[in-house]
């Protein structure tokens, strides 16, 4: 079993200047792991075949991205009042909702398919 000292476990460590110079060095000695695991990754993916494919589809997938953010940051949804009066419109000339454009109301006013002028 390993013993600690003060300086291992950061008591007892000198003035500003020397813990930030261990800081320093701590953060650079985690650059340096993690850009050598990502080099590895990056000669793994150059070593194979379907290279520009892998380049292609990763390029449409950015694409795919950029143009939902742009969607979901750039077009508003519409007015809520809008549709309403939409709606009420479309009731108040006949036009049912939903039946494909379809004018008239013979089935829901009970009138017997009769028309006329409705007031």
């Amino acid at each position: 079993m390993e013993r600690t000292t003060d300086t291992d476990t950061g008591k007892g460590v000198g003035g500003p200047g020397e813990q930030a110079v261990l800081l320093a060095a701590g953060i650079a000695d985690l650059a340096v792991s993690t850009m050598g695991a990502a080099f590895t990754s990056v000669r793994g993916l150059l070593r194979r075949s379907d290279t520009a494919e892998l380049a292609a589809e990763a390029e449409q997938d950015l694409i795919a991205r950029g143009r939902l953010a742009l969607d979901r940051y750039t077009t508003a949804p519409p007015a809520h009042l809008e549709v309403l009066a939409r709606h009420v419109i479309a009731q108040r000339d006949g036009v049912r909702i939903g039946d494909g454009g379809r004018t008239g109301d013979r089935d829901r006013t009970g009138d017997g398919g009769r028309t006329g002028d409705r007031v």
